[in-house]
């Protein structure tokens, strides 16, 4: 198992480095009857995006699949759509001469304030890209949100405490701007992935407990979907995992403390918002345990939980194509209850 929490969706080479990490040989026999298999299933077997896809036994039948061109993976490099409006690199704060910047898509044709979905990308604390949810940014403009991606800076220049902080102005920017989009700044979401998953449950949770005097410009959300997120920093797995380390800024010996500081699990409350969790069993780089934590937590505390675990899957799953439109599935129904369009 790699020591390393690490999400990107940088298509292909990413997911060669972060869920493939070993290019192995493959038999072109087995290779041949897995091809099949596949083909045989989908003409038999019609597709239910309301149900978990089938997943696979271990990484080595995963690895097959992938080299072999049988699991299919969402485009993410794509023209935005002719009917879609697209703000980018808007500048939402400047700190110590960075530009941080953020995108915005809606509808060419909104005519009034809709919810916002905010997405916050992973990258193991340390690199990623706005632009890599691209695929969700446009799905989910065409279904009448309004979405965001965000920038937020990297270790080693800052730890964890910067950026949960880049995460809540950009919300609050957003707010403050939501006339120029067309927000309705009293329905907003975020969704991440990996370290973007820490990221929004942190902010989400430490702001469930609080409000400002202008509650409309805190970085409080209505929602959450968090994508196999880490959650428990504190672990022997996490402390001894050097993105954590860096990410701390400090060793778990010297600052125990701050490892828990860190760590979503230790701030649930009944509080939190509605939290909509995506996770696959097969996940090498953040243990799936982390999230049966969080659901546990959040379910004794009396908060909203939606647990999904898939059975074979692996970290960035829902680069796949079927696991994709399995998440944008609930998604939607978890956005149609607690982001209502109007």
């Amino acid at each position: 198992m790699e020591g390393n929490y690490e999400t990107v969706r940088e298509r292909p080479v990413a997911i060669e480095k972060v869920i493939y990490k070993h290019n192995t040989m493959v038999n072109k026999s087995i290779a041949f009857l897995f091809i099949i298999i596949c083909l045989t299933a989908c003409k038999t077997k019609s597709i239910d995006v309301s149900e978990p896809p089938e997943g696979y036994t271990n990484n080595t039948t995963l690895k097959i699949a992938y080299a072999t061109g049988a699991l299919k993976l969402i485009e993410n490099e794509f023209p935005v759509p002719d009917d879609l409006k697209e703000h980018k690199d808007v500048i939402y704060k400047t700190i110590d001469s960075t530009h941080l910047k953020l995108d915005v898509y809606h509808s060419k044709t909104l005519a009034h304030n809709t919810p916002l979905i905010v997405f916050v990308h992973g990258g193991a604390w340390k690199k990623g890209d706005k632009k890599n949810y691209l695929r969700y940014l446009v799905d989910y403009a065409k279904k009448g949100y309004v979405t965001a991606t965000v920038q937020y800076r990297f270790t080693p220049k800052v730890t964890y405490r910067e950026m949960i902080q880049d995460v809540e102005d950009a919300i609050r920017w957003l707010k403050k701007n939501a006339k120029a989009y067309h927000i309705d700044h009293t329905k907003v979401a975020t969704v991440g992935g990996s370290a973007g998953g820490h990221l929004v449950l942190m902010n989400a949770f430490t702001n469930s407990s609080h409000t400002t005097a202008a509650d409309s410009l805190s970085s409080k959300v209505q929602a959450v979907v968090n994508f196999y997120g880490p959650t428990d920093l504190t672990t022997d797995y996490a402390r001894n995992n050097t993105s954590v380390t860096v990410l701390i800024g400090k060793s778990y010996t010297d600052a125990p403390e701050e490892y828990k500081e860190a760590s979503p699990l230790f701030f649930v409350s009944k509080q939190a918002p509605p939290i909509l969790t995506f996770h696959g069993t097969l996940d090498e780089l953040v243990p799936f345990e982390q999230a049966d934590w969080l659901h546990a937590a959040l379910k004794e505390a009396g908060a909203t939980s939606d647990y999904h675990l898939l059975e074979g899957w692996p970290h960035t799953m829902d680069a796949s194509v079927k696991v994709n439109a399995y998440a944008q599935y609930h998604m939607d129904k978890f956005f149609e209850k607690y982001i209502p369009k109007p």
